[in-house]
């Protein structure tokens, strides 16, 4: 089984290049990284201090970029069989 080890968070400048290229706002990407509003987001890439991303939620939505659809549902079985209850839905839309 490997783990993440060592994990330097993305720059404030890293995270809002990842915004444009997705062609999100900031509840898309709020939405993406499990946070609730558009306002969150912009705390980790704006302000005197921006936060630094966490591994765990990194992870999550790197995940959610990464993983095939069955590869997906796998990890939400295993939650799913660890007593979570969790419901899949669409990745939030990008430009139109």
């Amino acid at each position: 089984m490997k783990r993440i080890k060592h994990y330097d968070p993305p720059s404030a400048g890293d995270l809002a290049r990842l915004k444009d290229d997705l062609g999100f706002t900031s509840p898309q990407m709020a939405d993406l990284s499990g946070l609730a509003q558009g306002a969150q987001w912009r705390k980790y890439t704006g302000g005197a201090e921006p936060r630094a991303l966490g591994m765990h939620m990194h992870f999550y939505m790197a995940a959610l970029l990464t993983l095939d659809e069955d590869s997906l549902a796998r990890v939400v079985e295993c939650m799913r069989e660890q007593g979570a209850e969790v419901d899949l839905g669409p990745l939030p839309a990008g430009p139109q």
